[in-house]
């Protein structure tokens, strides 16, 4: 068993449920927490240790709840604080943690802080945000563009002064250099620890450093100072797990975040997903994947957190494409490439999550006007594409290849009418391949995806090597296969992956090769590792090997 010192957060798998595409209980087109607990014996067969739940905080919902107007309160949308609490209860009594998203950059503009912020500069919250007088033509205070498109300025009449938004105008930011905003936060955070939530999972969290007046915006020289004083003042000295989201942290600033001196227990970084977008035009225009790019990158965060700091191990979420689709083949080595995947991100050293219908395999949807998409961030950046000359049809390309909305299609539970989501007219079409793909189907098949994940995740919960274990990886110019090596403990893991849709031959270092256990296999079991590997398209296997064989370490 793994080491009963490692805190249960490092044995446990996360999963990241985006509630209003899961499960809506009331016909009202939108998932819900009832729906959610609805759900709760599905997460806790699949072994799932803790819930990353999306924002379900009082909103607007001009971001999909990612714009907070109230933070102590529940949208209706989702329920109230008792279909909350009862959440929490529901989950615990399986043995499944809630973890709260927890985002703090930014407010709604309805909030009422930004309320009376806008009403009048003297108002204590006018200083909760931050604000710049006009340039000296009249204009934004600077030329900064916001992630959702626009400018990153928006003008306040009454009080004569722009306020800055890095995403949209009904975002805005705070001013985390006044301590009164930073007790307000701390005093919710802690209101949310004391129900009883397993942790937080923090927005964009790096963000809350910036000093915009020495040129820092996407990040900054303050973020620690400020999370060590939060550990302080909140969850410090719990039983809880802390995962920062950083879209610029690198190896080289990760153990400021989640090292032993860190605030954090772990940092979601996606160096490994930026590789794939074009330099020039982002996610809109992904390059064609390259597999030896692609390790080199996670190696690397491997090789960085080694010793100290602990990884986390993901390829999807609510920001990106769908995994099988964007890293596999949602075509006729779905069920295999979706193995695959999850067999070479879950037996890394780190903590893996699952986003909603990876453990069946669900794919990118195909939209084919601008109309079906509803994310804030691809109908803004639309607009400033077909301004620059962009043809409707490549951004809807690269939408339905990048875009967000791929993993907001609700959750296909069956095969029946809206996949089973809801009895109404969900708020965004469901894939049409929801009559193939879908939890019922793939539950049926004892061979099939959901099985696959669920020994994955068992494992991790055995086996000292898979939580403590070293990485090596092995071939790592090789333009197809993945592989890689955990020891610890006289133990050796054996990780082969084909990321390629054609058979390919594989050579093994010369001690890896001898007989060991078959953990978990795609195209069948392997308990003999030859030196000279023919491997199927897509296949991935893992073997054991304990001290004495000829390949244990």
């Amino acid at each position: 068993m793994p080491s009963p010192t490692a805190p249960w957060w490092q044995t446990a798998t996360g999963y990241q449920i985006y509630p209003r595409s899961f499960c809506d209980s009331n016909g009202d087109d939108i998932g819900d927490i009832p729906g959610i607990i609805s759900k709760l014996d599905h997460l806790a067969d699949l072994g799932i240790g803790f819930i990353w739940l999306s924002p379900v905080y009082r909103s607007p919902m001009a971001d999909n709840g990612y714009d907070i107007a109230d933070y102590r309160d529940i949208a209706p949308d989702f329920g109230t604080l008792e279909d909350f609490d009862t959440l929490v209860a529901e989950a615990k009594r399986r043995g499944i943690r809630i973890v709260m998203d927890l985002v703090v950059n930014h407010t709604s503009s309805a909030h009422a802080w930004f309320q009376a912020a806008r009403a009048s500069r003297d108002a204590p919250e006018h200083d909760y945000y931050i604000w710049r007088d006009p340039g000296a033509d009249g204009g934004p205070p600077s030329e900064r563009k916001s992630f959702f498109g626009g400018p990153a300025w928006t003008f306040v009449p009454e009080v004569g002064r722009y306020y800055l938004h890095l995403f949209s105008p009904a975002q805005p930011d705070l001013n985390w250099a006044n301590p009164a905003l930073r007790a307000e936060i701390y005093a919710m955070m802690r209101f949310w620890l004391d129900r009883g939530i397993g942790g937080f999972r923090m927005d964009v969290i790096d963000l809350i450093g910036k000093d915009i007046d020495r040129g820092f915006y996407d990040g900054g020289p303050h973020t620690f100072r400020y999370l060590a004083e939060m550990r302080a003042e909140t969850f410090g000295g719990r039983d809880v797990v802390t995962v920062g989201e950083s879209w610029n942290v690198t190896t080289g600033t990760a153990l400021a975040f989640c090292g032993k001196e860190g605030a954090l227990d772990m940092v979601f970084q996606f160096n490994h997903v930026v590789e794939g977008w074009d330099p020039v035009y982002g996610k809109w225009k992904p390059k064609p994947f390259d597999l030896v790019a692609f390790k080199r990158v996670l190696g690397a965060w491997q090789e960085a957190l080694a010793d100290d700091g602990w990884n986390s191990l993901f390829l999807s979420n609510h920001d990106l494409p769908r995994q099988v689709s964007k890293y596999g083949d949602d075509g006729l080595y779905r069920v295999a490439s979706a193995k695959m995947l999850a067999t070479v991100m879950h037996l890394m050293k780190g903590t893996p999550f699952v986003y909603q219908g990876e453990e069946i395999g669900m794919t990118n949807t195909a939209f084919s006007r601008i109309d079906q998409f509803r994310d804030v961030e691809t109908l803004g950046n639309y607009a400033d594409a077909i301004a620059a000359g962009t043809a409707p049809e490549d951004f809807i390309a690269g939408a339905n290849a990048n875009g967000r909305d791929n993993a907001r299609t609700p959750m296909q539970w069956s095969a029946g009418e809206q996949a089973g989501f809801t009895t109404g007219t969900p708020w965004i079409e469901v894939n049409a391949n929801h009559t193939e793909i879908n939890v019922a189907a793939d539950r049926a098949d004892p061979d099939g995806i959901f099985a696959h994940y669920r020994c994955l995740i068992a494992l991790r919960k055995t086996l000292p090597v898979v939580v403590h274990g070293s990485f090596r990886m092995v071939g790592a110019e090789d333009e197809a296969v993945f592989a890689y090596v955990r020891d610890h403990d006289g133990e050796r893991l054996a990780v082969v992956a084909n990321f390629s849709g054609t058979p390919r031959d594989f050579v093994l270092d010369a001690d890896l090769a001898g007989n060991g256990e078959c953990l978990v296999a795609s195209h069948g079991p392997r308990d003999r590792l030859e030196a000279h590997l023919r491997l199927a398209p897509y296949e991935s296997f893992a073997v054991l090997f304990k001290q004495g064989s000829a390949a244990a370490p």
